[in-house]
């Protein structure tokens, strides 16, 4: 386990105020739980900026019913193939299709990815979350 760090930090009443109804309503036990996430997520955001290795996750939703768009959408992930780790397709309903592809690499080959993903027609809506590989925090 990690040697705690202890710090202090002089805040304004009114932003400790709205932070600690932020912690209650996300259900963390502490302040110190919820800078270290507040920490983490700026640091991950740094890793895609910087270039480093990455990994996160591309949500698609798409009408499954859209003449050849599955096998697109295949093909595209096969052209990628180093970055796709796998996926995961859920039925929504009888023509709604979520579909999500883990991924891991360098964050702009990435963020080519889920553009050509996005961009392809019939696909409804798309997104990149960004996670981290671990190595860097």
């Amino acid at each position: 386990m990690p040697e705690l760090q202890r710090f202090s930090v002089s805040l304004d009443k009114n932003l400790i105020i709205k932070f600690d109804k932020h912690i209650r309503e996300r259900d963390y036990s502490t302040r110190s739980k919820a800078i270290g996430d507040l920490i983490r997520e700026d640091l991950v955001k740094k890793e895609w900026v910087g270039g480093k290795e990455v990994a996160g996750a591309v949500t698609l939703v798409y009408n499954h019913h859209k003449r050849e768009l599955v096998n697109k959408l295949i093909n595209i992930q096969h052209d990628f193939h180093d970055l796709v780790l796998s996926s995961q397709h859920l039925h929504l309903d009888e023509e709604n299709c979520l579909e999500i592809i883990a991924v891991k690499g360098n964050p702009k080959e990435v963020e080519k990815l889920a553009h050509i993903l996005k961009a392809t027609k019939g696909v409804k809506y798309g997104s990149v979350t960004m996670a981290t590989t671990g190595k860097e925090i």
